[in-house]
Parts: structure tokens; sequence; C-alpha cells
């Protein structure tokens, strides 16, 4: 599985902002997917996913009021919708996916695409 993401830039705090990560290969719908962010001098964060099977939703406290995670399996992509963007949610945004029963943990996760960056200046 070859996974490519996409939608980072620069933004305004307040701004909206809606990642894409297109996944390539097939049984897309099999795996899990989350999305995971690291800031500069921090540790990968996990942010949201979707379990497979249960399309259960997972969301960190810190993003949960502003972040939507969502897929669409027919078209092999996950989404991250991220409303009301401040400095601080600056950092490398990164998809992954895995078939796993427990999406919330980064080494749980087999493939991850190569990150894209987000700027969020004040």
């Amino acid at each position: 599985v070859q996974l490519q993401a996409c939608g980072g830039g620069l933004v305004q705090a307040g701004a909206s902002r809606r990642l894409s990560c297109l996944a390539s290969g097939r049984a897309f719908n099999s795996y899990s997917v989350a999305w995971f962010r690291q800031g500069p001098g921090k540790e990968r964060e996990f942010l949201a996913a979707v379990r497979y099977g249960t399309s259960r939703l997972y969301y960190s406290d810190s993003v949960k009021d502003r972040f939507t995670i969502s897929r669409d399996n027919a078209k092999n992509t996950v989404y991250l919708q991220m409303d009301s963007l401040t400095p601080e949610d600056t950092a490398v945004y990164y998809c992954a996916v895995s078939p796993t029963r427990r999406p919330t943990w980064p080494q749980e996760y087999d493939y991850w695409g190569q990150g894209t960056q987000v700027t969020v200046s004040s």
C-alpha cells in the first residue's frame, strides 16, 4: 500500500483546511485509517482514526471538537477536515493505514504517507 497525502499549506489562524490521503492497492476498506501529526521538536501525535469493520471514530482530546475524519472507500481516500486552526496546529500531518483493531496506536500502523506540512500563522 502506498499513501499520498496532500492539502497542506500556509493558512491563517481561524481558517479551515482539508487534508486528503489517497491509498493505492486493494482492500482499502479492510484497513483502519488514521491521521497523526508531528510538530517542531515534538513527538508524533495521534489525531483521529476510523476503525475498519465497525467504522468507529476515534479522536484525540486536543482536536475532537475541531477536526473531522472521514473515508471514502470507493475513492480509496481518507480526509481530515480541520477547522478553527491555531498556530499550535502547525505540524507535518501524516496519514496511515493498517488492518488494526487498535487504531489509536501509531506502532500498529504498517503504512505511512510522506506527510504534508500545515503552517498556521497568527
